[in-house]
């Protein structure tokens, strides 16, 4: 079963985001607190833990936040999932927006291996339904 592994939000563009017991959705605006909340297409991001685990060899100590996922999954491969898709995520209903990102700088990640999986396995989200998210929701594709 596909699941929440942790949420994670910042309050400024640019660092890392840092995990929190809950994020609150907000309908065509994102995360309530979160600097990428707005009116656009990239409100919410999402990361599988099995991406990260691909880090893992290079940078052992890797936590939630670290590439700047505001939801990190477990159990599904959100980058293989077609942009147009709707995901169920606890209380929240999510869309597909885009899958990967340019990454104009290179974030830290990315100067200390020369690698990082967000600008090719991220996905990114707008909110239909608002709710709350939290460790061990549910994640379901919905047809």
């Amino acid at each position: 079963m596909a699941k929440v592994e942790a949420v994670c939000l910042s309050e400024k563009k640019g660092v890392k985001k840092h995990p929190v017991p809950f994020i609150e959705l907000q309908e065509n605006y994102g995360i309530l607190g979160d600097a990428h909340a707005g009116n656009w297409h990239r409100q919410v991001s999402l990361l599988a833990t099995e991406s990260v685990d691909q880090m893992r060899p290079l940078l052992f100590d890797l936590q939630a936040g670290d590439f700047a996922e505001n939801i990190l999954t477990c159990g599904i491969t959100v980058k293989d999932l077609p942009i147009g898709t709707r995901l169920s995520v606890g209380e929240a209903i999510l869309e597909i927006t885009q899958i990967g990102k340019e990454c104009h700088k290179g974030c830290e990640i990315q100067k200390l291996t020369g690698k990082c999986v967000m600008p090719t396995e991220g996905v990114f989200a707008i909110v239909l339904k608002g709710g709350k998210v939290q460790k061990n929701d549910p994640i379901e594709v919905l047809q």
